[in-house]
């Protein structure tokens, strides 16, 4: 009896049938786990916001969060262009601002001290990273059933550095995950047992 050998076609089969097995595609591992493919986006959105990248952070919200489309969600984040402000013509008195007023010996006063810069958009802020795992939350007020996550971020100002965390509510909407909910943590918050149930269900 002849053995009879594997024509090249079948071998080629065998081999794809084995890579195949072995090399789980990154789609079919966040269909895998749910859970992950949550704290993916929902590290995803924050970055993006904290980047103020709000054409990605909109498209990455939900229908309800966003409010209309992907452009009108970043336009309204974004806001209007800063109009410039016109100088001080010669004829103005001298002000703090512009023209220090001198003293009876020509010198001039020290300039006001300008304040920080404040705000997200004006602060640096480190890479976001979670904090726990995920976990299932069920549907509140008009938010759908899903994940809750918290994540952390460093922010620095000129003169500190603090940490901030987020919590986000992470749903399916058309077959896709996105955020329909974002809370800031207070330091009250995390002496609780359940900051993630506790923010997002009464934030």
């Amino acid at each position: 009896m002849k053995r009879r050998h594997a024509t090249a076609p079948a071998l080629l089969l065998a081999a794809g049938v084995v890579l195949t097995g072995c090399g789980e595609s990154a789609d079919d591992a966040k269909q895998d786990d749910p859970a992950a493919a949550a704290l993916a986006v929902a590290r995803d959105y924050q970055s993006a916001a904290n980047t103020l990248d709000w054409h990605r952070a909109c498209e990455l919200s939900t229908i309800r969060l966003r409010r209309g489309t992907i452009e009108e969600c970043a336009g309204r984040n974004i806001g209007p262009a800063p109009t410039a402000t016109a100088p001080p013509t010669a004829s103005a008195s001298p002000t703090k601002t512009f023209d220090p007023p001198t003293y009876a010996d020509g010198s001039t006063m020290q300039p006001l001290t300008r304040p920080t810069p404040s705000g997200p958009d004006r602060a640096s802020t480190g890479p976001v990273t979670p904090e726990g795992e995920p976990i299932e939350i069920s549907a509140y007020g008009d938010h759908p059933a899903g994940y809750g996550v918290m994540l952390s971020y460093t922010v620095t100002w000129p003169s500190e550095t603090t940490t901030a965390r987020q919590t986000l509510r992470v749903v399916q909407e058309a077959g896709e995950w996105r955020v329909d909910q974002y809370e800031d943590v207070q330091d009250n918050d995390m002496a609780h047992g359940d900051p993630i149930r506790d923010t997002l269900n009464w934030g």
